[in-house]
């Protein structure tokens, strides 16, 4: 028997659906649930049995039909819910949008609806990176900013970010609770889209935007040798002019680009899943450095606000890496007692040794750049910030452009680094094998385990915490941090940190992923260094290898 008041539900989005294609789809759909195909009826519970949740990453899901995917109806409201939000007419929004399907149209779509309720709304001009947007929001002064992405995730989703306005450091940032329960609540108290007002004097921006970005990235690279051999790919994604107009202002040549990938395509048709991390997602990058015998391949993902590092010869350097790499060159080239450094709680602990040695403040926060890029007292020069999944942000003694992870001004100045080592006859590596000597030699791995069912995650997790393992792989759980309970200052947050021990230091911290339905494990373990880095680093990747393998026993119970 057909559910009377689903079926009246969805054709109450049909009628204010104002999109010719989702509507067309809508009605497709309900035509064979009407006839009794059950496939159909599934696919329609799931639209309409839930929406999807504006939370601290804002919207993201696959594009379709219904309020528990991503299409015109959905965007207009959660438009409708940040103007109200905002409050009365004459707040300034700025609006920025990346390559993927549909985000042209929503990003119109916002700037009309929130016109319509007076505001006053600039729009970029065209696809461009969102750490773009995130730099033009603060140079504008702006009270907030809209980026319609999903950075990563594959070419059926879109998605939504709010970034927070206003002239304190943290302008720019994206936004932290209990902003995004007030703009949920806005957003459950909009009607129908339809009665929504909808206005047409929008601001396109000019290239100054993206000029005035270039010139705030450029800025951070210090001066130095600029000789080095670079392959570059922004795999599909809005990276690539702005990538390549930022290195030659910096000073270096051109790079090599990827030329099957250098183009915005939706469709990310060379790689499985337009995510540097992915397996393959860097082959022809790879390939490519390789021919041209590069000194590094660099990458950014698809909106060009994470970063990617490959040494021919070596292989992809993990976000830890480059991070304890890059924080050693920020605070090489800063000054002052003041400097602070983040890093969150699944990445190396390779950062914390790095500020004591250094005396620089460190913190340790949550995972997520709304949180890093607030990382600091006030007064602080927040100079560095990163996390292992290759989101870096930097800063310099006069302050930071972005107040969120930026691809391209990391880029920059891995650039500087790798032109600095190189004149010294050294490679990135080497520097590597110099942290590991000073530091002791941290790696880290990490492993996603993706579920249909969420309360698949739900479960794994109590389990865990009902009967923690006694070891994993060869080490011994000697402790473990719940950080439900809050830790150190922290908001408690659904995740658990296992501390390791037995001859070895090491750790594993598990959380549910904040934007795509994955249990995240990450391990690190630290070795002491007292001869052959390389023979070191071959016994430690042995251990690491045997403990993840243990890892995704326990978390698949």
């Amino acid at each position: 028997m057909l559910d009377s008041a689903l079926l009246s539900q969805a054709r109450e989005w049909l009628d204010q659906d104002p999109d010719p294609a989702t509507r067309g789809e809508l009605g497709a759909l309900l035509a064979r649930v009407e006839v009794g195909d059950g496939q159909a009826l599934a696919d329609l519970t799931d639209r309409f049995a839930a929406r999807l949740e504006f939370g601290t990453a804002g919207l993201r899901g696959a594009l379709g039909a219904g309020p528990n995917r991503m299409n015109r109806v959905v965007v207009m409201r959660a438009a409708a819910g940040i103007g109200a939000w905002l409050g009365e007419g004459g707040r300034h929004v700025v609006i920025g949008y990346d390559a993927r399907h549909r985000s042209a149209d929503f990003a119109r779509d916002s700037a009309a609806v929130l016109t319509g309720a007076e505001h006053r709304v600039s729009l970029l001009p065209g696809p461009l990176p969102t750490p773009v947007l995130a730099h033009t929001l603060r140079a504008l002064g702006a009270d907030a900013g809209i980026v319609v992405t999903a950075s990563h995730n594959p070419p059926q989703d879109n998605g939504y970010k709010v970034y927070v306005g206003g002239s304190g450091d943290d302008a720019g940032s994206q936004i932290v609770s209990p902003v995004d329960t007030e703009i949920s609540a806005a957003i459950d108290a909009v009607g129908p889209v339809g009665a929504l007002p909808l206005g047409e004097d929008w601001t396109v921006l000019g290239p100054e935007a993206v000029a005035g970005y270039l010139d705030a990235v450029t800025a951070l690279v210090p001066e130095g040798p600029r000789d080095l051999s670079v392959v570059y790919t922004p795999m599909h994604g809005v990276g690539g002019r702005v990538l390549m107009e930022a290195v030659e202002r910096a000073g270096f040549a051109a790079p090599a680009v990827v030329a099957e990938q250098f183009e915005p395509d939706p469709d990310f048709p060379t790689v499985a899943f337009p995510n540097p991390e992915e397996p393959g997602a860097m082959d022809l990058a790879l390939a490519a450095g390789r021919t041209r015998g590069a000194d590094l391949v660099v990458a950014n993902d698809p909106d060009a606000d994470r970063l990617a590092l490959a040494v021919p010869g070596h292989g992809l350097l993990t976000g830890n890496e480059v991070g304890g790499l890059l924080a050693q060159y920020v605070l090489d080239h800063t000054s002052g007692d003041d400097r602070v450094v983040a890093t969150s709680i699944v990445s190396s602990s390779l950062l914390g040794k790095i500020a004591r040695d250094r005396g620089v403040h460190y913190e340790e926060t949550l995972t997520g750049f709304k949180w890093l890029a607030r990382a600091g007292a006030p007064g602080h020069k927040r100079v560095f910030s990163y996390e292992e999944a290759l989101g870096y942000c930097a800063g310099g003694d006069r302050g930071r452009p972005v107040a969120d992870k930026d691809g391209i001004s990391a880029a920059l100045l891995a650039l500087s680094m790798a032109a600095e080592a190189k004149s010294r006859g050294r490679t990135l590596v080497d520097l590597l094998d110099d942290q590991a000597r000073k530091y002791g030699l941290h790696l880290s791995d990490q492993l996603s385990v993706r579920v249909e069912d969420l309360s698949e995650i739900s479960a794994a997790m109590r389990r865990l915490r009902a009967e923690p393992p006694a070891a994993f792989g060869p080490l011994k759980v000697t402790g473990v941090v719940d950080f439900a309970d809050g830790r150190e200052g922290l908001p408690p947050t659904d995740a658990l940190r296992f501390e390791l021990g037995d001859g070895v230091w090491g750790r594993v911290t598990l959380r549910p992923s904040g934007t795509e339905p994955k249990l995240k494990a990450y391990a690190e373990v630290v070795l002491g260094v007292d001869g052959d880095v390389a023979a070191i680093r071959a016994r430690g990747s042995e251990l690491l290898a045997e403990l993840m393998a243990s890892v995704a026993v326990a978390v698949r119970g």
